[in-house]
């Protein structure tokens, strides 16, 4: 125990990184599943069948490949994959080509899952309400956005909260290539203080058991606010 208490600023800065990954991931992931999800059940057979393709390849995919494609063989493939053109820093974060390359692995992954929660979502909505709002003269894209996916989102609010506190978890994967966030930072501790393992062990335990909470939380509000409105 006296390893974390004495190395509160490491820990801190280690969770750190694990809630900036989780934050931006979360964020792209959302954005690219939700489009994923507009792909699958659109009209057009072309952009469907690359959803389904992109669905069905990442989902069936390990996680550590695709961390291991974007910083081993993306960078060969196009230049900019590198990330090396990203250079950020935030106090005493850094924000680097390992960081951005753990975002990119991990966005692309959990896509995947979110496109499936948010599809359900919409499966659940009734097609009378698109139909209306074909009737009435709204393109494709009308119908999504202001008529299918509003509720849709409604629907996937507890698939997505499983989406995304899987997504935390994941990140612990990160810390094997390059990211010093939190289970990177326990590994380092327990290799210094071997007779510490355990008390080191519990205290990032109940770090993650926290932050699971945090967004369980947040999940539950938010499902229960919607339900009121």
């Amino acid at each position: 125990m006296n390893a974390v208490l004495d190395n509160v600023d490491l820990v801190l800065r280690a969770f750190g990184y694990t809630i900036f990954l989780f934050l931006v991931s979360a964020v792209l992931s959302l954005v690219l599943g939700t489009v994923l999800a507009a792909m699958r059940v659109g009209p057009v057979s072309v952009l469907r069948g690359f959803g389904t393709a992109y669905v069905t390849l990442v989902r069936n995919t390990p996680l550590v490949m695709i961390f291991l494609f974007f910083q081993l063989g993306a960078g060969k493939i196009f230049d900019f994959l590198r990330f090396t053109w990203v250079d950020i820093h935030i106090g005493p974060f850094d924000f680097t080509s390992f960081f951005s390359a753990a975002v990119a692995a991990l966005s692309l992954y959990t896509a995947a899952f979110i496109c499936e929660a948010i599809r359900a979502g919409v499966n659940a909505v009734p097609l009378g309400q698109a139909e209306a709002a074909r009737a009435i003269g709204l393109p494709f894209a009308g119908v999504m956005s202001q008529v299918v996916l509003p509720q849709a989102f409604r629907a996937s609010v507890p698939p997505l909260a499983s989406t995304l506190i899987a997504l935390l978890k994941n990140t612990s994967v990160a810390g094997v290539f390059g990211v010093i966030e939190a289970v990177g930072r326990m590994k380092g501790f327990t290799n210094d203080y071997a007779d510490q393992r355990w008390g080191i062990f519990i205290c990032f335990a109940l770090g993650y058991i926290i932050l699971v909470e945090v967004v369980s939380f947040f999940a539950s509000m938010l499902e229960r606010r919607w339900k009121v409105a």
